[in-house]
């Protein structure tokens, strides 16, 4: 109700454009399909305002069925990567060949650049020792639950399918994805997510023998050993700050408060570091 009524207080100005922040994702799907029916059918009307409406989604499907014209954006700094003609006549019905057809284009706009798929022909070029990698924003919780429905379909699925099948924003699949990716537990060619070996001896583990896994691939990241390494300069124990300021000072594109809540989430799985809030210490497990 309070998108119905967020949605009507916008109209109720009679504004020329309508500018709309995921405005169906917090509803239910009955009543998203009502609202974008009835948002549309108010655009429709040319005796009327609003003449143009910007809308921001990660829903694809949506977006195929609101936009005439699709704008996708990179990340990191955001950047205009390219813009997509819509031309499908209205109504647009969702199950048509030809919507599914931009559904996979705008898809595979997006993996190709978040996920791409490299073949490297030649050794890669040596990276500066200080250089750490930055985290996707993936708490363990959920790259443990993309392993495990993984498991379910055989070890492998196609990424839009995993979004489809677990009601999972799509950006936040991409997350995990990239997560389970750093830490070699998935391969990701094309558009499909595929367990590794790794991957597959991971989930068919015990816990305890899950964690010590999840532990030996932290410590192949240059982040996990820098923070190691800051604790023990620190005497065992590392002031929350501090980190902070570090993650800021070597990731400066990145949310150093994001970076550092993934960092302690995985941290803590693979028992690798706590960190005591009371405190605001990262201590040794």
């Amino acid at each position: 109700m309070k998108q119905r009524v967020g949605m009507a207080r916008a109209l109720s100005v009679d504004p020329e454009i309508l500018f709309m922040d995921e405005p169906f994702s917090h509803v239910d799907a009955l009543t998203a399909e009502g609202l974008r029916a009835e948002i549309l059918d108010i655009w429709d009307d040319a005796e009327r305002n609003p003449s143009s409406i910007l809308m921001v989604s990660h829903d694809i499907k949506e977006v195929v069925y609101m936009a005439d014209r699709i704008v996708v954006l990179s990340a990191n700094p955001g950047r205009l990567r390219t813009i997509v003609e819509n031309p499908l006549p209205r109504p647009r019905d969702m199950r048509s060949p030809e919507f599914l057809r931009l559904v996979d284009q705008l898809h595979d706009i997006i993996t190709s650049t978040e996920l791409p798929d490299i073949e490297v022909s030649a050794p890669m070029p040596s990276i500066q020792a200080d250089l750490v990698e930055p985290l996707p924003p993936a708490p363990s919780s959920d790259i443990l639950g993309l392993l495990e429905y993984l498991e379910t379909q055989g070890g492998t699925a196609e990424l839009f399918h995993v979004a489809a099948a677990t009601h999972v924003t799509f950006e936040k699949i991409l997350s995990s994805v990239k997560g389970a990716e750093m830490l070699d537990f998935v391969d990701t060619p094309k558009r499909q997510v595929v367990l590794t070996a790794l991957g597959q001896k991971f989930i068919r583990a015990n816990m305890d023998d899950r964690k010590e896994i999840w532990k030996t691939q932290l410590l192949e990241l240059r982040l996990f050993r820098l923070v190691q390494e800051l604790i023990e300069l620190h005497h065992g124990e590392l002031e929350a700050d501090e980190l902070l300021a570090e993650l800021q000072q070597r990731l400066p594109m990145e949310n150093p408060e994001q970076t550092f809540e993934t960092l302690v989430t995985w941290g803590r799985f693979g028992e690798l570091f706590a960190y005591r809030e009371d405190r605001g210490v990262i201590t040794p497990e």
